[in-house]
């Protein structure tokens, strides 16, 4: 229900493609990704489409695949009385860059990951359905707080369509990974 609405509020939103080009796994994404790991939980609104305003709290897992480059947060929101399963998996593939899906991928009624870049504390991912083009944003102010923004393609411009503010709540400490 809660992806459906998701989704409702992007379609009509989209217009134009976006195109990335394909980013090179280095430290710096490990680092990133280390720190995604543990369990977080939040509020989020959608703030443009036909149910802006509609407000939620997420409880998510993030975690790293085994021995690969990559993330994904598990978990699911609710609105109300009703929890929607939400999920994101992303993993580096070589040359064709980060790949993965939103939801359940272009194919269910989630969106693919084209593409994605780790700079300055955050991942930048390339989203894409049919003519659906954007991008979700997840930032790391610091090791206890990730800002999730998923916008949209309209013209030549991006709009954000829902945001998260989520907080550690495990009491896991973060480490960092060696320059090795």
């Amino acid at each position: 229900m809660i992806a459906r609405a998701f989704l409702t509020a992007f379609l009509p939103l989209a217009a134009a493609s976006l195109v990335a080009a394909p980013a090179l796994a280095s430290e710096k994404d490990k680092r990133f990704f280390s720190k995604v790991q543990g369990e977080w939980s939040g509020p989020g609104e959608i703030v443009a489409g036909k149910y802006k305003g509609t407000r939620f709290n997420c409880n998510f897992k993030g975690a790293t695949p085994e021995g690969k480059l990559g993330m994904s947060l598990d978990g699911g929101c609710r609105v109300g009385l009703f929890t929607q399963k939400m999920s994101a998996k992303i993993e580096h593939k070589g040359r064709q860059g980060y790949r993965g899906t939103f939801m359940d991928g272009a194919l269910g009624e989630g969106l693919d990951v084209v593409g994605g870049d780790v700079s300055n504390g955050k991942v930048v991912l390339t989203l894409n359905r049919n003519q659906l083009n954007g991008a979700m944003l997840a930032r790391l102010p610091d090791d206890d707080t990730m800002h999730v923004t998923v916008s949209v393609k309209v013209d030549k411009e991006m709009v954000p369509v829902i945001g998260m503010n989520l907080k550690r709540v495990d009491t896991r400490s973060v480490g960092s990974v060696s320059n090795r």
